[in-house]
């Protein structure tokens, strides 16, 4: 029998347990981030949703053009992965940019703009704004007001934006309704007071004018527990399923309920959430168990 000294034996373990962490570090700046892409599918019949109503619908969410994994090549072997989907319409749910300190090569927003305008699908494409994308705009900030630039250059592409709007569409003579929300923390807190939204979750939902389901586009999960029941579905982004997850759990979370909006399917008296894991990073360039993702959502009965 070897016998192995309790010196020997530590050190051996502190060396197994930096050479795991090394692993793990290098797997979570280099690989998931930039190598990996899932697509990530959902399938649900919401209460109420019409019959023979077969909708799919794509979700691209946080981007974040020009962080250090997202190059301009990156975000065009997205949209292409996204257009070979075939989904009837493609939602994007904000944070066009990268605004952190760790930023790749900068890319101008009307370069990213460019390159989701080739997203395709027979239901068009539409897009609400993230808190990065009003962040982002010092302009607004000092102003409080926007359109911010990020939504002037989607429009010059002809993405329409939805801040606090619905658009009525149809789907083989069934109609539905798209309702954009606007961002919830649009207004950096300064010194004394919170994050400032312009959001309107009632003032959107007053515009839609008869019983055709709602689908909610709102960036920050945050604003579902006010979310009524007559609203069938709400798609959310900004947490990035808080870039580190392991075993189901994120450390962190920017979020006020903490896990409970942080990824996923979310169902809670019988309204739905589903919140993407994004495609970029924020803050931080790393990303470990929650891999980049475009998410697709089938819904019917």
């Amino acid at each position: 029998m070897i016998r192995i000294s309790r010196r020997r034996f530590l050190k051996t373990l502190g060396w197994s347990g930096a050479g795991t962490l090394a692993l793990g570090s290098g797997y979570g700046f280099a690989v998931e981030p930039l190598w990996r892409l899932e697509v990530t599918r959902y399938s649900l019949a919401p209460p109420g949703w019409p019959r023979g109503l077969k909708l799919s619908i794509a979700e691209i969410a946080d981007l974040h053009a020009g962080g250090p994994a997202m190059p301009l090549g990156r975000i065009e072997a997205i949209v292409e992965a996204t257009n070979a989907l075939g989904a009837d319409t493609v939602v994007l749910l904000g944070d066009f940019a990268a605004s952190h300190k760790f930023k790749g090569r900068p890319i101008a927003a009307q370069d990213w703009a460019k390159a989701l305008a080739q997203l395709r699908a027979p239901l068009g494409v539409h897009a609400v704004l993230g808190n990065h994308d009003w962040w982002d705009d010092l302009a607004a900030q000092r102003t409080l007001a926007g359109p911010v630039h990020g939504r002037r250059v989607l429009e010059k592409n002809g993405i329409p934006v939805y801040e606090n709007a619905v658009v009525r569409l149809a789907k083989d003579g069934q109609h539905f309704w798209l309702a954009g929300l606007g961002d919830q923390l649009a207004f950096i807190g300064r010194a004394g007071w919170r994050s400032q939204g312009v959001d309107d979750l009632a003032g959107t939902l007053a515009q839609v004018t008869d019983a055709a389901p709602v689908i909610l586009l709102a960036h920050e999960p945050d604003i579902f527990p006010r979310v009524p029941v007559r609203v069938a579905l709400t798609l959310s982004g900004h947490t990035h399923g808080g870039q580190v997850r392991l075993f189901g759990y994120s450390p962190m979370v920017p979020s006020r309920f903490g896990n409970r909006f942080a990824y996923g399917h979310i169902v809670e008296e019988e309204r739905h959430l589903i919140v993407s894991g994004g495609l970029g990073c924020s803050f931080l360039p790393v990303r470990m168990g929650v891999p980049p993702e475009i998410v697709l959502v089938a819904v019917a009965v």
